[in-house]
C-alpha cells in the first residue's frame, strides 16, 4: 500500500529516479535524498554502540543486533549505478578525514572486500558540492522551559561559530542515487512501509540504545522488587472450583 501512495504523488513526473523532497504520499513525509547511505551510518552507528556498552548476555543487544544486520545487509545488497566509480573518486578525501568520513568493510558471497562509505553527522554537509551555502535543516525542538542540563546544552550551540564549522567540512559529491527500482527492491525486502520510513526507525533505534546505554539498563535495580512485585493476577489452579447447583 505504502509503495501504491508514492507512485500515485508522483505519477505525473517521468524518470527512473525519485526526486528529492517530492511527496511520498503520506501527510509530513517527503523522498529522501540520500536514503542508502543514511541507512548505513545509521545501522553501523547502532552496531557499534551496542558492542560498546551492552554486554553479550543482553537480550535487548542480542535482538537490535540480528535485526540491524539483516536490514544493514539488504542495503548493502542494492547498489546504484556508478558506485564503484564513485568511492575511488573520494576515497583520498575520506582518507585524509577519518573525524568526518567512516568505511565500513564488506566482503561479499564471492569472497571479495568491499567497503562502503558513510558521512558522520558532523560531515553531512559535505555531501553538496563546494558552490552549495544552504543550512542544514535540524530537527524541530518543543516550546516551553528548559531544564538546567537542556540549558547548558543551548549554551554550547549558541557558542557554536558555525561559519568556521561550515568552511572546515570537507567537500564530496553526493553518492549515486538509488534508482525507483532498487528503492521499492528495498521496502519490499525490509517490509516496513517506504525506505523514508525506515530511516525514521532507524533513528528511533539509534536514539533509543544511546539512552538505555546512558541508563545501564542491564544492572541490577539499586532497591530490589518485594516479593511478588511482578506476579501479575493468575488463576490459583489448586484453588477447587464449585460446581453449581
Amino acid at each position: 500500500m505504502r509503495p501504491a501512495l508514492r507512485l500515485l504523488a508522483t505519477a505525473s513526473k517521468q524518470g527512473n529516479f525519485l526526486e528529492a523532497g517530492a511527496p511520498t504520499g503520506l501527510t509530513g513525509l517527503y523522498t529522501h535524498s540520500a536514503p542508502r547511505s543514511t541507512l548505513l551510518y545509521l545501522y553501523s552507528s547502532t552496531l557499534e554502540k551496542l558492542g560498546a556498552h551492552f554486554p553479550e548476555s543482553s537480550v535487548y543487544r542480542q535482538s537490535t543486533e540480528a535485526l540491524t544486520r539483516h536490514r544493514m545487509s539488504i542495503v548493502e545488497r542494492v547498489k546504484p549505478a556508478g558506485l564503484s566509480d564513485w568511492q575511488t573518486r573520494v576515497q583520498k578525501i575520506v582518507d585524509e578525514h577519518p573525524e568526518a568520513f567512516r568505511k565500513i568493510p564488506i566482503t561479499t558471497q564471492q569472497g571479495t572486500k568491499e567497503f562502503n562509505i558513510v558521512w558522520k553527522s558532523s560531515a553531512k554537509e559535505g555531501m553538496q558540492t563546494a558552490e552549495w551555502d544552504d543550512e542544514v535543516p535540524g530537527k524541530s525542538t518543543l516550546e516551553g522551559p528548559r531544564s538546567e542540563e537542556e540549558q547548558k546544552g543551548q549554551v554550547a550551540k549558541m557558542r557554536r561559530d558555525p561559519v568556521e564549522e561550515h568552511r572546515v567540512i570537507p567537500r564530496i559529491e553526493p553518492e549515486p542515487p538509488l534508482s525507483a527500482e532498487q528503492v521499492q527492491e528495498i521496502e519490499g525486502e525490509v517490509g516496513s512501509g517506504l525506505i523514508e520510513e525506515v530511516v525514521q526507525v532507524a533513528e528511533g533505534e539509534l536514539e533509543l540504545v544511546s539512552k538505555l546505554a546512558e541508563a545501564k539498563v542491564w544492572e541490577d535495580l539499586e532497591e530490589k522488587p518485594v516479593e511478588g512485585q511482578w506476579t501479575y493476577f493468575e488463576r490459583d489452579r489448586h484453588t477447587p472450583t464449585t460446581q453449581a447447583a
